[in-house]
């Protein structure tokens, strides 16, 4: 019964952050303030941080691959989604916590047709962060929790069963191309 809890528990949780993170990329995770008196800029989630989408998508697929694969690449995967945790809590921590350039800097230029650091960081005032980036931590937070509770507890899960085995092939009939076709044209069926 722990065992099945484990699992169905580890699975959502991987699910859900990568569901927030998806969300996320969407929307704004920073406003920049122009000093030079211009228009507030929103920065998206996918604009201030590129690899928010492709990651939030690779938890998702990693998610699907635990639920159906054995043993070992459970774990396999289940240690992928903790190493994708690590790097987006490190990434997003790092655009919470320093409010970069380099993350506002794409939407600036294209605002504005400036480019380059010096004359990007004349024309802000101040970049502020919004709830976004702090809901995508959580979520990274979540996937660290679901690829650990994975990774310690993926030998003890109950596998998919039989209908996700191959059967063995029986090797009475024809063994290679030409006697199939041949088979064929006698009118029997080289598959059974």
């Amino acid at each position: 019964m722990l065992t099945r809890r484990a699992k169905s528990t580890s699975l959502l949780l991987i699910l859900l952050a990568g569901g927030i993170g998806i969300l996320s990329s969407t929307q704004p995770w920073l406003t920049v303030t122009r000093a030079d008196g211009g228009e507030a800029l929103d920065v998206a989630g996918n604009a201030a941080l590129p690899v928010l989408a492709p990651l939030s998508l690779t938890a998702l697929a990693l998610c699907a691959a635990i639920a159906l694969v054995g043993p070992v690449m459970r774990r396999v995967f289940a240690a992928i989604a903790v190493v994708v945790a690590a790097v987006m809590l490190v990434l997003t921590a790092r655009i919470l916590l320093q409010h970069p350039l380099d993350a506002v800097s794409p939407a600036l230029t294209k605002a504005t047709g400036l480019a380059g650091d010096t004359a990007l960081s004349a024309i802000v005032g101040g970049i502020a962060a919004t709830a976004w980036p702090w809901a995508a931590l959580v979520g990274w937070l979540v996937l660290l929790l679901g690829g650990g509770l994975a990774l310690i507890t993926a030998g003890r899960w109950r596998s998919g069963g039989r209908r996700y085995r191959t059967a063995p092939m029986p090797h009475d009939g024809p063994v290679d191309a030409v006697e199939s076709w041949d088979d064929l044209s006698r009118g029997t069926d080289p598959t059974r």
